[in-house]
């Protein structure tokens, strides 16, 4: 498995000479994989239909969803846990700490070390192995050039955390 990286420059946010380093950022290609595709997936190594798999995913959903909405946090052993949390306004008294405090929430997933990407280079199983590998060099082997504003200047101080939010343009 590959995992494609870019350079992207950072800009210190303490310091105001305009310093800072360059840091790899993980791209995500195309499009997201989806409850459709990861069944077409599980169905090549199952004896279940596409249908019957689709079935317990959504069913699946339905029932972490109805979970995590009666106050529960939901533990999938192997995978994770999942729970809810809250941004709220603070009030001065226990009296006005109320619902209406409340502004959003969100649903937090919490990866369990058994599906947690190991970069230990001695892994021995291919499948819990990834190979990083630069965007540069796969566009330099395709003769091809990046375009633009591919974070080689300026600065910004732009995500490349683990939220998956680097968008969908790898080069942009």
């Amino acid at each position: 498995m590959s995992v494609t990286y870019k350079r992207v420059f950072r800009l210190n946010p303490t310091k105001t000479d305009g310093s800072g380093k360059y840091h790899p950022q993980l791209i995500i290609w195309g499009k997201s994989a989806t409850l459709e595709s990861l069944a077409v997936q599980m169905k090549e190594n199952s004896s279940l239909t596409l249908g019957d798999i689709q079935s317990v995913l959504t069913n699946f959903v339905i029932a972490m969803r109805n979970e995590l909405y009666n106050g529960h946090s939901v533990n999938i052993s192997g995978f994770g846990v999942f729970s809810l949390s809250a941004t709220t306004d603070g009030t001065d008294t226990k009296d006005k700490c109320q619902a209406d405090k409340i502004k959003s929430v969100r649903i937090n997933f919490r990866a369990s070390s058994a599906i947690r990407p190991n970069l230990d280079t001695a892994t021995t199983r291919a499948e819990d192995r990834i190979d990083f590998v630069d965007l540069e060099s796969q566009l330099a082997k395709l003769n091809m050039q990046p375009s633009e504003g591919n974070g080689e200047e300026g600065g910004g101080s732009g995500g490349g955390g683990s939220d998956g939010n680097q968008g969908e343009n790898p080069l942009g």
